[in-house]
């Protein structure tokens, strides 16, 4: 999937819609409304702060992959022997586990939409990603189809913003001086958009066409932080639709609150557009999840490097299978989070070691010193995190 004749710019604008429709999953939609109707308008402090941490995490990664023109696992076997591989397998069973969340959420995006069944519409959305992996220049098909379907989800979503009409002085003087600050929300909202496999979706896509070395370090740099602002906005949007609703006192129904919100701001007609975001976030973020898990894994195994579009196709196969027979698994969907919240720290620190490894970088980086920490804190952070979420499951598991 390697397409040398692609504009780097055409390129690292895909690589960034790929990423953000990554982290734009039926769990985006819920946990902003969630967070909006828990902390009202000081969620938007939340969402700002957030934002400006992933930054850093996005900027740390993107660079020091891009520089070294080497996958994640790649740069981890080179750090510590074995440790890709540890990488690689973790970020596969998770995002196996999360493509049949997201595969759910697309066929209850179709349902949405036009009351078809779940399994047939868990299959023909498997169907829509396959055929971008079958397409001879597939990493262009995968572009163009995360930026359409990213830009209908930003525009339906300022549609409900404008049908809600949010109090938007009240999100603004919150954003700056909130009444509450909540660094619980704000860690899980970084863990939702720059964890797991989410910012390497990009990263690795980059490498792929061949954008690296220290000559593109101003592109690299540049899409890293355009991603990262095309997550940011569709959160603060969607906040803001929801927020025009709880303003008025309306009630979000708890088994569906995103739904139940636009249901409620606009209609039936707000709850097919709910239905048209889910299913868009939902089908990109299978295909973000499918490339990038096997993006780990086609380095380490030789039989996936020469065959990485069908193990693709599998990966979406299988996905769909489980979910078409047993459905989502809710215990295995909670265990993956939690593992989702250690890829974190554990490849961030990698990173960051490998930024001073002159055999993987080469001679003539200098990696800034205020990544460098803020990236350290952030390990910290996450891995706390990580540790507490994963002790805590293991004892609802018993």
């Amino acid at each position: 999937m390697t397409e040398k004749r692609e504009s780097a710019a055409s390129v690292l604008i895909g690589a960034a819609f790929l990423m953000a429709t990554s982290a734009i999953g039926p769990g985006f939609l819920t946990q902003t409304a969630v967070f909006t109707d828990k902390l009202k308008a000081a969620f938007a402090f939340a969402i700002v702060v957030s934002i400006l941490i992933d930054v850093v995490v996005q900027m740390n990664i993107w660079r020091i992959l891009g520089i070294s023109g080497k996958r994640a696992q790649d740069v981890a076997n080179e750090v510590f022997p074995g440790l890709g591989y540890f990488l690689a397998i973790l970020v596969a069973i998770g995002g196996l586990v999360f493509n049949i969340g997201n595969v759910g959420g697309a066929a209850m995006g179709l349902n949405v939409i036009c009351g078809v069944p779940f399994v047939p519409g868990a299959v023909v959305s498997a169907l829509v990603a396959i055929a971008l992996f079958l397409n001879k220049e597939a990493g262009k098909a995968m572009d163009m189809f995360t930026k359409v379907l990213g830009i209908i989800m930003l525009a339906m979503v300022s549609f409900m913003v404008v049908k809600t009409a949010p109090p938007v002085g009240l999100a603004l003087k919150e954003t700056v001086l909130p009444s509450t600050i909540d660094w619980l929300t704000i860690l899980t909202l970084v863990g939702g958009t720059v964890g797991g496999y989410i910012t390497f979706a990009g990263a690795h896509r980059i490498i792929d066409a061949n954008i690296t070395g220290t000559d593109n370090l101003g592109k690299i740099s540049r899409g890293s932080v355009t991603a990262i602002g095309i997550t940011g906005i569709m959160r603060y949007l969607l906040f803001l639709a929801i927020l025009g609703v709880i303003a008025t006192g309306a009630v979000l129904d708890p088994q569906n609150p995103p739904a139940s919100a636009f249901r409620m701001g606009a209609g039936e007609i707000g709850y097919r557009i709910f239905g048209v975001i889910l299913w868009c976030a939902s089908v990109t973020s299978v295909v973000g999840a499918s490339y990038t898990s096997i993006s780990f894994l086609r380095t380490l195994f030789k039989q996936v490097e020469t065959k990485r579009q069908y193990w693709i196709i599998a990966f979406i196969c299988i996905s769909t299978a489980i979910f078409s027979t047993v459905g989502r698994p809710v215990s295995l969907l909670i265990l993956a989070g939690s593992l989702n919240g250690l890829i974190l720290p554990v490849s961030l620190g990698t990173v960051l070691l490998a930024a001073y490894n002159k055999k993987i970088i080469g001679d003539s980086y200098r990696h800034p010193m205020i990544l460098t920490v803020c990236g350290w804190i952030m390990v910290a952070f996450t891995a706390w995190m990580g540790v507490k979420s994963l002790a805590g499951i293991m004892k609802l598991f018993g």
